[in-house]
């Protein structure tokens, strides 16, 4: 009976409790986001509402544009701030479907420690997000003709750059709800207080990564190195969950081409960063601040980014080598203590041999009546 009260306890804690608000967040954010959803359907709030979800600060106006294909541009501004806020509900909603409809039911039949429980659901939530991120990046590299042409990364900037198309500014937009979103995710997750600071770290790095390129006017470079990393990482967290299933043999193969993806990645950012702050933007006429016509091409901000952006190359290229030599070391020790065991075992199996030989040496030795005898006995 104890239990059975200790079970009703959990599923229906007080109103407003820590508990209530993490096991039902989804429902009370999706109620707060439905609120600005609604809004749209009456005349006096649709203005209001459609600063949260539509996307704001159009820099074309439609009624002259050349024709009706004509792609409508934006730039960013303060209303952007409500967007982010919105997006990053819908996030938070998103997060809580993940979890509840596909890795809670895969974390049922895999039966995982409460360590690897954790670490399998954050793999999952961030294999979803950068597959889709990757996909789509892609998807905007090809649209917006940035693809075959590197010299599009840094030629018309600030003109080209500052007026960005719909999917580049949504691109970002929500890259910026989605990190912003996983600070309140600590809390509604129970994130472990010696596994918080890992998780600040990724999602801060990514948040201040995208603001600065999106208020910079950086985000066609942004965009490639974003892609290349979300390929790399998605690949990285596919090889983790595998791992997980207690697939040996396929995560042991995706971790060596995950290796091998993840230099050249590290590499190819390195090389494009240096391509458009040194060469590409060092080259241009107009290197003088002017925020009105959105133009940070200075000596001082393209220093800064570039160094920012090799620091962070290098430093993740750091963690990775010095999480192989750990992992060299760690082998090391085990075939060391393996060889020991192997080494003891015979040692002790020579012992044994020596004892018994001499042993039936000494019978030998023993005149015939007292071999008889013991025989007998």
């Amino acid at each position: 009976m104890a239990l059975k009260g200790v079970r009703k306890a959990s599923k229906n804690p007080p109103v407003l409790s820590h508990e209530f608000v993490i096991q039902n967040h989804a429902d009370i954010v999706s109620c707060v986001a439905m609120v600005f959803v609604l809004g749209l359907m009456f005349q006096a709030t649709a203005p209001l509402a459609s600063v949260f979800i539509a996307l704001q600060h159009n820099a074309s106006d439609p009624e002259t544009l050349p024709s009706a294909d004509t792609p409508i541009t934006y730039t960013y501004g303060s209303r952007d701030a409500a967007a982010v806020f919105f997006y990053c509900l819908i996030s938070i909603v998103m997060h809580a479907i993940i979890q509840e409809y596909i890795l809670d039911k895969v974390n049922r039949k895999l039966h995982l420690s409460k360590t690897k429980h954790s670490m399998f659901n954050e793999s999952g939530q961030l294999l979803i997000f950068t597959a889709v991120s990757a996909a789509w990046g892609i998807n905007i590299l090809v649209k917006d003709n940035l693809f075959p042409d590197i010299t599009s990364l840094w030629a018309g900037y600030p003109e080209g750059h500052a007026q960005m198309s719909f999917m580049l500014k949504f691109f970002f937009l929500v890259q910026m709800s989605y990190w912003l979103h996983c600070y309140p995710e600590l809390y509604f997750q129970k994130t472990k207080r010696e596994e918080m600071s890992a998780k600040i770290q990724h999602a801060t790095l990514y948040l201040i990564f995208c603001t600065a390129a999106y208020v910079l006017n950086f985000t066609h470079v942004a965009l490639v190195l974003l892609t290349l990393r979300f390929i790399e990482e998605g690949l990285h967290h596919i090889c983790r969950l595998l791992y997980f299933a207690e697939k040996a043999q396929a995560a042991s193969t995706g971790f060596r081409i995950w290796n091998v993806v993840f230099v050249c990645c590290r590499l190819a950012s390195i090389i494009i960063t240096i391509l458009t702050f040194h060469y590409g933007l060092g080259s241009a006429d107009d290197q003088t601040l002017d925020t009105a016509a959105g133009n940070f091409n200075t000596p001082f901000i393209r220093l800064n980014a570039l160094v920012a952006v090799c620091l962070v190359q290098a430093w993740m290229m750091w963690n990775f080598i010095h999480f192989h030599l750990r992992q060299m070391r760690e082998r090391q020790a085990e075939q060391l203590a393996l060889k020991k065991k192997m080494a003891e075992r015979k040692s002790r199996k020579g012992r044994r041999d020596d004892s018994k030989r001499s042993s039936e040496e000494d019978f030998s030795e023993l005149p015939e009546v007292d071999q008889q005898t013991r025989r007998r006995k």
